[in-house]
């Protein structure tokens, strides 16, 4: 019997403790239950990276919806992902708008042309890999490089989270409060809260700094007029796009990481429902291509596959796709309400400051496990050369120019590991370097 597009989707009941195949389907009760867990598991994350950039968080969820049933519909329902909005973004956003840290972007057509160019180059890789497979994208980007860039981002980020919290001492003792609430929920919570401890401890030191400013007069107030006066429902604040070649050039490259990221996804979701996933890869590129260059055209920022929501999956072991289609159209419920951007827009600085320093950590640590996943060998020259090579030209934002281009610290770290790499690779494992 031919297999159709979209899978039939078989009913189940959790009751059994069985996994929930990705063609299968939960009662629509547990369905949009679990919809709305997805969204919360995604809510910390796709907040927080426009509000890092400056871009409209309103947007960002309500195009975070429609990318993600983008990329439902491009895989024919059948790899179960949630697209949010991409850390890989940020550093280099910042970097091509000048952005100051704090309030409204004021350059963010400029960045949008380059989302859209990133997005662009995405869907150019997933419609080869449709032809060719992924062979040579496993080949050019080993887990020693993939591994490096992923912990690059996180290190050129890092100058950007302590410099917004260093205002006022105020601001930098709070910093500290805020990690030491999300550190206290990553430890002693348990289960979802545990999930959810960027989220969790966001709301714990809001609410910390509330009562040391509004309560007791110290440091800056929140200021709630804003909520107050935001109507209910509207549409988000949409922005055209801004083509030019610096920043095109700058932030299309980001593409080679976003590709690193759905690879490892799909593959940590085929292993754990026990299908194989691989022949949907390209799809699957194409459509988070697809997504980013639609969530570019409007205003919002470039998204990519969520680990969060794996991580998600992995808990509950459901699998259901329906689910993500679900969640996406809760998203786009959100992304009508004024009032509740306003509220996301109440979150003080040295709070989301406080947020980003733990954030930026993880994706340093979560480069470094990639290569304790899969075994990398710093015994071979070759893998520790790569390594040291992409991580400081990446925490130092080495910057190369081509005349009036030039090409930013990750840029030149991401490629100079796989160029690095490639030109390594002819030989065989070697003694370590003398230290």
């Amino acid at each position: 019997m031919a297999e159709g597009y979209f899978p039939k989707w078989q009913p189940q009941d959790t009751a059994s403790g069985r996994v929930i195949a990705p063609d299968e389907r939960l009662p629509w009760p547990q369905t949009i239950a679990m919809g709305v867990q997805h969204v919360v598991a995604m809510f910390g994350s796709t907040v927080l990276a426009p509000l890092l950039m400056g871009f409209d968080p309103n947007l960002a969820i309500f195009m975070s919806g429609i990318g993600t049933l983008l990329f439902f519909v491009l895989v024919g329902g059948r790899v179960p992902s949630y697209l949010g909005s991409s850390f890989a973004f940020i550093g280099l956003v910042i970097s091509v708008t000048g952005y100051a840290g704090s309030g409204p972007n004021l350059n963010i057509p400029v960045a949008l042309g380059g989302i859209i160019a990133c997005g662009v180059l995405y869907a150019i890789i997933g419609l080869i890999v449709m032809v060719v497979g992924t062979r040579w994208i496993e080949a050019l980007m080993p887990p020693v490089v993939t591994g490096a860039v992923v912990a690059v981002i996180g290190l050129n980020l890092a100058p950007v989270a302590v410099k917004g919290v260093s205002a006022t001492s105020f601001d930098t003792w709070m910093a500290l409060a805020t990690v030491l609430c999300v550190g206290l929920v990553a430890v002693f919570a348990r289960g979802m809260v545990q999930r959810l401890l960027i989220l969790v401890g966001l709301l714990l030191a809001y609410v910390l700094y509330a009562v040391l400013t509004n309560g007791m007069g110290l440091g800056k107030p929140i200021d709630f007029a804003i909520v107050a006066n935001a109507a209910w429902f509207g549409l988000p604040h949409f922005a055209a796009p801004v083509f030019k070649p610096e920043a095109m050039v700058l932030l299309a490259p980001i593409a080679i990481i976003l590709v690193a990221e759905n690879l490892g996804h799909i593959k940590a979701v085929s292993a754990m429902t026990g299908q194989n996933l691989d022949r949907y890869m390209g799809r699957a590129f194409l459509g988070d291509g697809l997504a980013t260059i639609v969530s570019g055209s409007v205003g919002g920022t470039g998204v990519t596959t969520y680990a969060e929501n794996i991580g998600v999956m992995a808990v509950t072991k459901i699998y259901s796709t329906l689910v993500f289609a679900v969640a996406a159209v809760l998203a786009l419920v959100l992304g009508f309400s004024p009032k509740f951007g306003a509220i996301i827009q109440t979150i003080p600085g040295p709070v989301l400051g406080g947020v980003s320093i733990v954030v930026f950590g993880l994706i340093t640590v979560a480069g470094a496990r990639i290569w304790v996943q899969n075994k990398v060998d710093f015994s071979d020259n070759r893998n520790l050369i790569v390594a040291a090579v992409t991580l400081v030209l990446g925490a130092g934002d080495f910057t190369l120019k081509f005349g009036s281009f030039s090409l930013g610290g990750i840029g030149c770290a991401t490629f100079g590991a796989i160029i690095l790499y490639a030109l390594l690779r002819g030989r065989g494992a070697s003694r370590p370097a003398a230290m």
